[in-house]
């Protein structure tokens, strides 16, 4: 069974680090682009960071440029998003998903719609 969980999130200050994890089963991670995106109330989901299946590019949306970081552990078939100086505005929830096309990631990024095996969603909330 194709599966994607989430995990790492919770509630953290402003300036504080979380790292999440997106675990796969039921398939090879590094056959495909994993993408992170994050939807807060009464917002559209958006792409926040996606890494490449072959040559590992990593993609970020600017207003995470410099703070997140995306990594993938083949041996563990898993991608994480290090999440350094958190923001209010970064509170969301956080999903991760899979994405097997010609798009080159920047591109495939911007398009959520594109991504499959969505999990469940992880809570992210920066507040004081």
């Amino acid at each position: 069974q194709v599966q994607l969980v989430e995990s790492g999130g919770g509630l953290v200050q402003p300036g504080g680090s979380l790292r999440l994890s997106c675990a796969a089963s039921g398939f090879s991670l590094d056959r495909y682009a994993i993408g992170w995106f994050r939807q807060a109330p009464g917002k559209e989901r958006e792409g926040v960071s996606c890494i490449s299946r072959s040559d590992d590019r990593t993609y970020y949306t600017d207003s995470v440029k410099g703070r997140f970081t995306i990594s993938r552990d083949n041996a563990k078939n898993t991608v994480y998003l290090q999440m350094n100086s958190l923001k209010p505005e970064d509170t969301a929830v956080y999903y991760c998903a899979r994405y097997y096309g010609p798009l080159k990631v920047d591109t495939a990024c911007a398009r959520p719609a594109f991504f499959g095996s969505w999990g469940q969603g992880t809570q992210v909330t920066v507040s004081s």
